[in-house]
This record gives structure tokens, C-alpha cells and sequence, in this order.
């Protein structure tokens, strides 16, 4: 799905709406959450996932090509988490109220091996 694939599906359930109105709305949300995360804030939406920012050290690389040690700047690396709810109806599975009301807490829990799975995916690279 695209964006603009999105504004269509705003502008369709809800019909009330220009299709310009709809752009007007989605590009919002999209705005309002860049600008969150720019500021380095975390965004949950429940059910979903989270959006967060995770400082990456400066770090030694090699160049694939040649091989030669290349130097990684520190930087800044916007983050998605999917929630417990989303990976389940992806997967197929059903979802109850039980899943929902654990997902919650396995969702802040998840959060904080994000930085093992960081270091994982450093060691990839």
C-alpha cells in the first residue's frame, strides 16, 4: 500500500471527505509523526506497534567492495515495533481480548530487547 493508496481508502470510507481533504488529513498524521520522532519522542498506537528513535554509536565498517576500514558516523535511526495484535492478524491467527490485554505488557517488555536485537543487526552488517 502507498500513500497514495492510503488517501484513497480514506477518501472512500469516509465519503463526506474531498479526496483532497483526505490527503490533507493523512499527510497530518505523517507530519505530526515525523516531527515527534525528530524530537526524539516514541509514538505508540496501540494494537499496532511503536515508533521510536535509537542513537547508533560511531562505529568501524568495511567497504564490500574493497574491503578497506571504512569510519561509520554516530547517527540517529528511526525504529518500528510491531504490536502483538498487528503480528497476529498478519500471521492469520485469531485475536482475543485475553491476546490484547497481555499484548500490552509484552509490547513494553519488547521494547527493551530492542537493544539486543541492535547489536544483532550491527554483527549483520
Amino acid at each position: 500500500m502507498t500513500k497514495r493508496d492510503l488517501i484513497e481508502e480514506v477518501a472512500q470510507q469516509y465519503p463526506r471527505f474531498s479526496r483532497r481533504d483526505a490527503e490533507v488529513m493523512v499527510n497530518a498524521v505523517f507530519d505530526s509523526m515525523t516531527e515527534a520522532l525528530a524530537k526524539g519522542e516514541r509514538i505508540e498506537i496501540r494494537g499496532f506497534g511503536s515508533f521510536m528513535v535509537k542513537q547508533r554509536e560511531a562505529r568501524e565498517g568495511r567497504n564490500p567492495r574493497t574491503g578497506a576500514l571504512v569510519s561509520v558516523a554516530a547517527k540517529k535511526v528511526p525504529l518500528f515495533k510491531v504490536g502483538k495484535e498487528l503480528r497476529l492478524r498478519v500471521d492469520g491467527q485469531p485475536v482475543s481480548e485475553a491476546d490484547l490485554a497481555k499484548g500490552d505488557a509484552l509490547e513494553e517488555d519488547d521494547d527493551n530487547e530492542l537493544d539486543d536485537d541492535e547489536s544483532d543487526e550491527e554483527n549483520d552488517e
